[in-house]
């Protein structure tokens, strides 16, 4: 039985028991939920439904948890009920109703913990949107980790999800990148403004293989040739090197298709509609002050330029008018005072910014070796790359390590903790159980141990201590998923795997799923060799969340 099989059972009894009291059945809730009590000793899961219910139909908290124990008592698969403090159910279930959970994990497959907990949701997933001026820096690696993971698991919980990278082909930043990049074709210094290191010549030369006259332009004109090149071969190599990393975008997005399509002027317009634009010394205004931002907000220059955050505002309008009800934009840690002047810009737009609009913060990462920060890129001169991450802990390793924490912490990446094949290492020792369970399998079809038909399972044979704390733990995956799918926060999902490799160890040196040399192959054996096999799939599924491997051999 799954904790939300429970819940339903639960809430099956509150109806009967209202019933039979002549209570107010609409104040009972749709859905209800169990949890599993953080002493074991306490019960298999913990109910607080008489507690939320009792004050709203004038009844005292423990009666009414007597009365749902009574209730509960009767129902299959559940096998003592105990009233606790002023009213907390704690529900034990038997062997069977807890041991029957492997055959439907098995069953489910890949199935196995998603829902439809957001269903009908239409979310736009904007993330790593570096501009394509060099390499993606580590930062961006770790919104690219877990904006891709966050988007696994909005789509596991039944939301309509859109990735999108957003990156801009124009502005200052192109500019000096351009010049660099002309100044390294001619074998020039770097401008003062400009960027290093070798991917600079590197690029440089593909251009000039690509428009071998370049140089032979005035300056101005190659610029341009180096410019729109340049740009061209560098995101061409951040796509690449990103679906190497795992990941892929539905939408690439460039900032110069909104100046071309005009929408800039668009969501100007929209803006003065909503009345909360105004000219002032020949520029042009939002007034954010309004809706929270600390000071109002140019759109347009006295000299007649778009500013940044006018294309802020016709990106968004872009989105919403895609069809995306939910906009949710990944930013680093020194985009902190972005969060003001994007909600008051919903909010102008006429939209409620704590619906529409979400904004997350990532904060800093640092690759240490040796215990000591690596401070640049051998290619890229400045930053620590993605390749760079990857060609020192691999891609698993790096995916795993970058989604394990909340986004808000700073992290080390620890070169030698995280290439170590220990159980101190992380995704070692959850990978470790991926492949084990892989391995179990193997044995078994070697010794002629079999799962059987699903109908021959026996899963109160399932009674030992570590099963049963085992079975609890596969129980908790849905509620995981869902959670941290609803927070937005895919580290829960790598802190549970951890949890559930440590009970599959513990079940595995004390309960034998093989027959021991000559031994007789029992039902007991092929109901172990179930749980096995859902501990497989539930990992699987897991580090499938995060876009990590779940190897069959290690």
């Amino acid at each position: 039985m799954t904790p939300a099989e429970l819940a339903e059972v639960v809430l099956s009894a509150a109806h009967a028991v209202f019933t039979d009291r002549g209570l107010d059945r609409s104040a009972l809730p749709e859905r209800t939920a169990v949890e599993r009590p953080r002493n074991p000793e306490h019960g298999d899961y913990a109910s607080t439904l008489a507690l939320q219910l009792a004050k709203k139909v004038g009844q005292p908290p423990r009666e009414l948890a007597a009365a749902l124990a009574e209730q509960l008592g009767r129902a299959p698969g559940v096998k003592s009920v105990e009233i606790a403090g002023p009213g907390f159910l704690n529900i034990r279930l038997d062997a069977a109703a807890a041991g029957v959970l492997a055959r439907s994990i098995v069953q489910a497959g890949p199935d196995y913990g998603r829902s439809d907990r957001l269903a009908g949701e239409r979310i736009n997933l904007e993330f790593v949107s570096a501009n394509p001026t060099g390499p993606v820096h580590i930062g961006g690696v770790r919104w690219a980790a877990v904006g891709d993971a966050l988007a696994r698991l909005l789509r596991a919980t039944g939301a309509d999800v859109g990735t999108e990278y957003y990156f801009n082909d124009a502005g200052s930043q192109i500019d000096r990148f351009a010049r660099s990049l002309l100044a390294a074709a001619k074998g020039e210094p770097a401008p003062e403004d400009g960027y290093g290191g070798a991917y600079i010549a590197e690029i440089a030369a593909e251009v000039l293989t690509r428009r071998p006259d370049a140089l032979g332009l005035d300056d101005a004109a190659a610029q341009e040739v180096f410019r729109v090149e340049g740009v061209e071969l560098m995101f061409a190599e951040i796509k690449s090197s990103l679906r190497d990393f795992g990941v892929e975008f539905d939408t690439y997005f460039n900032e110069k298709s909104l100046h071309d399509r005009g929408e800039l002027d668009q969501a100007l317009d929209r803006l003065r509609e909503q009345g909360h634009v105004y000219d002032t010394e020949g520029a042009v205004w939002l007034r954010t002050t309004d809706f929270g931002d600390d000071k109002d907000r140019v759109l347009r220059k006295s000299n007649g330029e778009w500013t940044y955050f006018a294309a802020d505002c016709a990106y968004y309008l872009d989105k919403r008018e895609r069809g995306f009800e939910r906009v949710v934009i990944m930013l680093g840690a020194d985009h902190h005072g972005y969060i003001g002047r994007m909600k008051a810009m919903a909010a102008c737009f006429g939209d409620d910014p704590a619906r529409n609009l979400e904004i997350l913060i990532g904060q800093l990462v640092n690759l240490v070796r040796d215990g000591a920060p690596v401070r640049m890129s051998k290619r890229a001169g400045t930053v620590v790359t993605l390749e760079d991450l990857v060609d020192a802990i691999g891609v698993d390793a790096s995916r795993y390590a970058l989604a394990r924490y909340s986004s808000d912490s700073m992290i080390d990446i620890d070169v030698e903790l995280w290439t170590r094949a220990t159980r101190d290492n992380p995704v070692y020792y959850v990978q470790y159980v991926a492949a084990r369970t892989a391995s179990v399998g193997r044995n078994a079809a070697e010794v002629g141990l079999a799962r059987g038909d699903a109908e021959a399972f026996r899963p109160e044979l399932l009674d030992h201590e570590k099963e049963n704390e085992l079975l609890k733990a596969l129980a908790e995956f849905p509620a995981v998923v869902a959670t941290a799918a609803e927070l937005r926060e895919p580290h829960r999902v790598a802190r549970y795997l951890e949890d559930l490799s440590g009970a599959y160890h513990r079940f595995y040196d004390n309960c034998r799923v093989l027959p021991r040399g000559d031994e007789d192959v029992t039902d007991l054996h092929r109901a172990r060799l179930w749980l096995n096999d859902a501990t497989r799939t539930v990992i699987a599924n897991g580090l499938h969340l995060l876009g990590v491997s779940a190897p069959e051999r290690m």
